[in-house]
């Protein structure tokens, strides 16, 4: 929703901008300048990137126009009310008794009262797969906490090659909006022997396309690829306390202290305070 209200406010500032200097739309009309800015933006897009890329980047637009709260401060509460849970098992009874819920979270009962993290199939894997090593023992907490961080890097490359992508793309269209705008004027000055004021109109028409194409690179396309960093960030975030959480216990702090590890990571915006995560831990032990 938000970017479709910044869309209308770069719409409504510019238009009506020029609207007020007394300018006239009909000039501003060029589909075929459009056509030569789009096409080429696209097709460079196309060359630029290979199919996993173009389809992860055709995938991530649509999302970017649907509000989404999938990371708030609900999920934090919940994944660290549920590592708690786990840590406070494996300290209890050894850490091989989790490797039946940790083999199939699906039917566990540790896991079944939080269906929106089983929801989230990458999430559970990633909480899974470096319990299942905990469990197998013999693990260094330095050894998991490098593991960890190689696959995270591998995690942010893979989420922000959309971003990448249409940061080339915004890049790239000024110039070709400058490429549009020369082939306008080559096509005014094949006609000099027109009067001037047609001849005013041709470059008129021309010098569109570089409007054009600053136009659709700051205003439409980059923004897009800051947003999508800004989701991958936000996205990062929950894997980063499921990281820090694990490796606490696993140097030997008491489950409530490890999810106090893994709370102080958290942005301030989405972080719940301590009192709020004592009282849902509290409530979690007691069901």
């Amino acid at each position: 929703m938000l970017v479709i209200v910044g869309y209308v406010l770069v719409l409504a500032s510019v238009f009506g901008g020029y609207a007020l200097m007394g300018g006239h739309f009909g000039a501003l009309y060029q589909p075929l300048e459009l056509l030569m800015i789009g096409g080429a933006a696209i097709g460079a897009f196309i060359v630029g990137n290979d199919g996993h890329t173009i389809g992860a980047t055709l995938r991530a637009i649509p999302k970017l126009f649907r509000s989404s709260k999938k990371h708030d401060k609900e999920l934090y509460m919940e994944i660290l009310a549920l590592l708690y849970v786990l840590l406070s098992k494996g300290r209890k009874d050894g850490m091989l008794a989790l490797e039946s819920d940790v083999d199939d979270p699906q039917t566990s009962a540790i896991f079944a009262p939080y269906p929106m993290l089983l929801a989230d199939a990458p999430l559970i894997e990633f909480l899974t797969d470096y319990l299942r090593l905990i469990v197998s023992g013999n693990t260094d907490p330095f050894e998991i906490d490098q593991l960890m961080e190689h696959e995270l890097d591998t995690y942010k490359h893979e989420a922000e090659a959309p971003a990448h992508a249409l940061a080339k793309v915004g890049d790239a269209l000024p110039a070709l909006g400058i490429v549009a705008a020369v082939l306008g004027v080559v096509h005014a000055l094949a006609s000099a022997d027109l009067p001037p004021s047609v001849m005013g109109e041709l470059i008129a028409h021309a010098m569109v396309g570089t409007f054009l194409g600053v136009l659709l690179a700051y205003g439409f396309v980059s923004p897009l690829a800051s947003l999508i960093e800004h989701k991958v960030g936000d996205s990062l975030k929950v894997y980063q306390c499921i990281k820090v959480t694990l490796l606490a216990s696993m140097n030997g702090y008491a489950p409530q202290l490890a999810v106090e590890f893994g709370r102080k990571i958290l942005r301030s915006t989405e972080r719940p305070s301590f009192i709020e995560l004592d009282g849902h831990v509290r409530e979690v032990k007691n069901r």
